[in-house]
């Protein structure tokens, strides 16, 4: 039965990637009973452009991964620069809003600088509505073991609940 007079909220959703369709998934099932009752759930996506991401974390990350192969990639990659970065995270919020809205969501979003935390923030202060924050990530062997993933440094400082899913997986980080 529709509940009346719900007042609708909005979920910010901080990915560092474009949404697969797993993770899409994993997002509209968190609130489906809600949307079933006819309560309107927003979506917020977050995209930082990583001009400023650690070599030497990556290679660590996908090392303790065992993904060898793109460990060495990444080394021979190099860093993006800015504005690689930034068109990348252009390009990841276009797909995870559409893959979002294939899901039957509603969703919008922006990319922030190379710490989300600050646009967080700022969402969660201008939407009023705003109820949760979810992390989509992949894993991050540093920052996660030493809990400075975005995830824990939210759940440190925001005051609102936050689920942190690695991407491409129903896992929780």
């Amino acid at each position: 039965m529709p509940v009346e007079n719900a007042s609708p909220w909005t979920v910010v959703v901080l990915t560092e990637e474009a949404f697969g369709d797993v993770d899409a998934r994993n997002v509209a099932q968190l609130h489906a009973a809600e949307r079933a009752e006819g309560q309107d759930v927003r979506h917020l996506v977050l995209v930082p452009a990583d001009t400023q991401r650690s070599l030497l974390a990556d290679v660590v990350d996908r090392l303790s991964l065992g993904e060898l192969k793109e460990a060495l990639a990444d080394l021979r990659a190099g860093k993006p620069d800015a504005q690689e970065a930034r068109a990348d995270a252009e390009t990841a919020l276009r797909a995870t809003v559409e893959a979002l809205r294939a899901e039957g969501l509603t969703a919008e979003g922006r990319t922030t600088e190379d710490d989300p935390m600050p646009a967080v923030r700022t969402a969660l202060a201008e939407e009023p509505d705003a109820r949760e924050l979810v992390v989509v990530t992949r894993p991050h062997a540093v920052e996660d073991t030493f809990h400075a993933d975005w995830a824990s440094r939210a759940r440190d400082s925001l005051g609102v609940p936050v689920l942190h899913v690695y991407a491409g997986t129903a896992r929780l980080g």
